[in-house]
C-alpha cells in the first residue's frame, strides 16, 4: 500500500513538473516573440509629483510631435531602430529644451536597449511582462511613474489623450504578430488575463 502511494506521489510530481515546464516554455516563447516584434518608447519622470508627471507628458508630446514631422513610416523594426539611433542627440536636445522651457533643469539620459517591462496597458491593448527593445528617456532621477507606447508597430501616433488604437493600427499589428500574440494583447478575457499572469511570473 505504501509503495502504491509512493508511485502515485511520484506520478503527480512528474505531471506537475511537466505542466510547469510546458507553461514556462509557452511563456518564454510568447515573450520572446513579442519582444522581437515590438520597439517601445519609454519615458521615466523625475518623480511622482504632479509637476514632474506633467513635465514627463510635455517631453512625450514634444518627442512624438517631432517624430510625426519626420513621417515615421519605416516598414520594419530594424529600420525604425536605425532611424531612432540616428536621431538620439536630436531627441535628447528636444527633451532638454522642453524641460528648460518649463522652468526645470533636470538632466536627461537617453539610450536604446533591451529592458524589462511589467504588464502594461495602453488604451485598448496590453502588453504582457517581459524584456522589450526600447528607446528609454530618463528625466532627472527617473524615479517617477513612466509612460510608454510602441514605436513599432507604430502605436505612438494615435490619439494620445484617449490611447485608443484605431482599426488601421490594429491591422498593422495583425501583419506583424501571430494570431496568438494578437489575441493576447487585444483580448481582455479572463483566459488572456491568466496568460498574462503566467507570462509575468515566468518572465521574471
Amino acid at each position: 500500500m505504501k509503495r502504491k502511494i509512493k508511485y502515485i506521489f511520484i506520478l503527480i510530481l512528474l505531471l506537475f513538473c511537466f505542466i510547469l515546464t510546458s507553461i514556462s516554455s509557452y511563456a518564454s516563447t510568447v515573450s520572446q516573440n513579442l519582444s522581437s516584434n515590438f520597439f517601445r518608447l519609454h519615458i521615466l519622470a523625475n518623480s511622482d509629483s504632479k509637476l514632474d508627471q506633467d513635465l514627463k507628458l510635455k517631453v512625450r508630446d514634444a518627442i512624438i510631435e517631432h517624430m510625426n514631422s519626420q513621417s515615421f513610416s519605416n516598414t520594419n523594426k530594424s529600420e525604425v531602430i536605425n532611424s531612432v539611433r540616428n536621431n538620439l542627440e536630436i531627441y535628447k536636445q528636444i527633451a532638454e529644451d522642453t524641460i528648460e522651457e518649463a522652468g526645470f533643469y533636470y538632466p536627461v539620459s537617453i539610450e536604446i536597449g533591451n529592458f524589462y517591462f511589467p504588464t502594461k496597458i495602453y488604451g485598448n491593448i496590453s502588453l504582457p511582462a517581459g524584456y522589450y527593445d526600447a528607446l528609454r528617456i530618463k528625466i532627472g532621477n527617473a524615479e517617477g511613474q513612466n509612460w510608454w507606447c510602441s514605436l513599432f508597430p507604430p502605436l505612438c501616433f494615435v490619439d494620445i489623450s484617449s490611447g485608443i488604437i484605431d482599426e488601421e493600427s490594429k491591422e498593422n499589428l495583425k501583419e506583424n504578430l501571430s494570431e496568438e500574440e494578437f489575441a493576447i494583447i487585444t483580448n481582455n478575457s479572463e483566459t488572456i488575463k491568466l496568460k498574462f499572469k503566467i507570462l509575468e511570473i515566468f518572465s521574471n
